[in-house]
């Protein structure tokens, strides 16, 4: 039996920011469990809803030394969905509405989180075999487990692996500050180890120090060693790719399931979409207050409101794009230029354009149950889940080929029957236009091939048990040496 710890700054369902969460939260319920004792730790955040704070039980407390102070570090757990999750608790870190916040007092949270994620695994009787670190607020993980944990017994022979979820996010701060608090000498601030460009760097941190490092698809984890993706770190990346590997999400197969899905208006499967799926087009036509055709095209976007998102692209050909044969609908929030923009259309298009500009859980799997086809055009894509969805949902992606969106969705080719999707290559607003043109063209016009595509959509397997197997490999892999 190997035993695996989940160390990350989120996990659903008890704290969610992004897609992280998901992977932490859902990953651990797909190991093989004669094989594999997965354990999740995550900070325990005041603003985690009072209904699982209830849930959590009490184990132990003990006192840290951190940045010139004794810190209290409260040890909690609970068992969700046959997992068990301990969370570390100090409410002068952990206080606030959401779980980060300013820069300065990440770093310090983080640093404490780390230190204390260690420092707690010999009370809780719970030896890992390999600590799974995600993202740079884990980043000291691996680093102080060869510093200054490296000389107890208990720790000897634990193995890290360092899994980036965006590289875009590193944790960097002023090299003194982050010394102090750290505690560590300056021999770990040295270019080859923390130092980057004159600050410090606690993703970096974990990169250099993890026997492994892991990203979220195989194409993202090429594109980190160029200059474009590795947002500084390309050389680094370069000179571990020996231990690189890239692993792509999954989604939740019981939560996203059109044949059983409670929030969408009528339910469907692979075998009945032809005729049931059209009926969610016409309830969200409906609801929305657009032209009600169920022979219209129906493009969905499910986003954050950005620019890393391809939402300048999407801007350029706007106009072009509302002069189509189409209904677009949008739902999420971002930058007030692309909510004012979609606003404006919707104003302008009304019939045509419906603008959501919040979030919401319902809508977002209303959207993907009735569009035919899902747009992202992003500029880079460690991974994407909204793309695993739609094809879940028989919804045809349409996508830019960078990071999982690459790997996840196969290209329609119309001389050999093949794809499960429409994609282009270079991020180019008119080149995302025609591929949006082409896609529409064979929805009208060659509507058996257009139900094929959907067919090997809804066929592909993107749950977490492909992913975990691969993981369960590495993990093999790593407690062999």
């Amino acid at each position: 039996m190997k035993n695996i710890l989940f160390v990350a700054s989120e996990a659903v369902p008890f704290i969610k920011t992004g897609g992280l969460a998901d992977v932490v939260g859902s990953l651990p319920k797909y190991f093989n469990k004669k094989e594999f004792d997965v354990r999740v730790m995550i900070p325990k955040y005041l603003c985690i809803s009072d209904k699982f704070k209830s849930q959590l039980k009490y184990i132990t407390h003990f006192y840290m030394d951190l940045a010139w102070r004794n810190q209290y570090v409260g040890i909690l757990e609970t068992k969700y969905e046959g997992i068990k999750i301990y969370f570390i608790d100090n409410e002068y870190y952990l206080t606030g509405d959401k779980p980060y916040g300013e820069m300065f007092t990440d770093i310090e949270k983080f640093t404490f989180f780390s230190k204390a994620a260690l420092s707690a695994l010999p009370l809780i009787g719970f030896k890992p075999d390999i600590i799974h670190c995600h993202d740079w607020q884990t980043g000291l993980v691996p680093v102080y487990l060869k510093d200054r944990f490296y000389q107890s017994e208990f720790f000897s022979g634990i193995k890290t692996i360092m899994t980036i979820h965006n590289l875009k996010f590193q944790g960097i701060w002023d090299l003194k500050t982050t010394r102090d608090i750290t505690g560590l000498s300056m021999y770990y601030f040295a270019p080859d180890k923390l130092e980057a460009y004159g600050d410090a760097n606690l993703l970096k941190g974990g990169l250099v120090y993890a026997d492994a490092i892991t990203t979220v698809s195989h194409t993202y984890a090429n594109e980190i060693k160029t200059s474009f993706y590795g947002e500084h770190l390309d050389g680094l990346m370069n000179a571990r790719s020996n231990v690189l590997t890239g692993i792509v999400n999954g989604i939740d197969y019981h939560e996203y399931n059109p044949e059983t899905d409670s929030l969408i208006s009528k339910n469907y499967n692979l075998k009945n979409f032809r005729k049931e799926k059209v009926k969610n087009k016409i309830a969200l036509q409906e609801e929305l207050g657009l032209e009600v055709n169920p022979k219209k095209f129906m493009l969905g976007i499910v986003s954050r409101l950005t620019d890393q998102k391809g939402f300048d692209l999407i801007a350029y050909v706007m106009d072009e794009l509302c002069s189509l044969d189409v209904q677009l609908v949008v739902l999420g929030t971002g930058d007030e230029k692309y909510e004012n923009m979609f606003r404006h259309f919707d104003w302008k298009y009304h019939n045509k354009v419906s603008a959501n500009i919040f979030y919401s859980e319902e809508m977002s799997h209303k959207i993907y149950a009735s569009c035919d086809a899902f747009l992202m055009p992003s500029l880079f894509e460690p991974c994407g889940l909204s793309q695993l969805m739609s094809l879940r949902y028989g919804t045809v992606p349409i996508v830019r080929e960078t990071g999982g969106l690459k790997d996840t969705v196969e290209a329609y080719n119309e001389y050999e029957g093949t794809g499960t999707g429409f994609s282009f290559t270079n991020y180019n607003a008119h080149e995302m236009l025609h591929t949006i043109q082409y896609a529409m063209h064979i929805f009208y016009n060659r509507k058996r091939e257009w139900n094929k595509v959907i067919d090997r959509g809804m066929a592909k397997d993107f749950s977490w048990k492909a992913s975990a197997k691969e993981y369960e490999k590495l993990y093999h892999n790593l407690t062999l040496n």
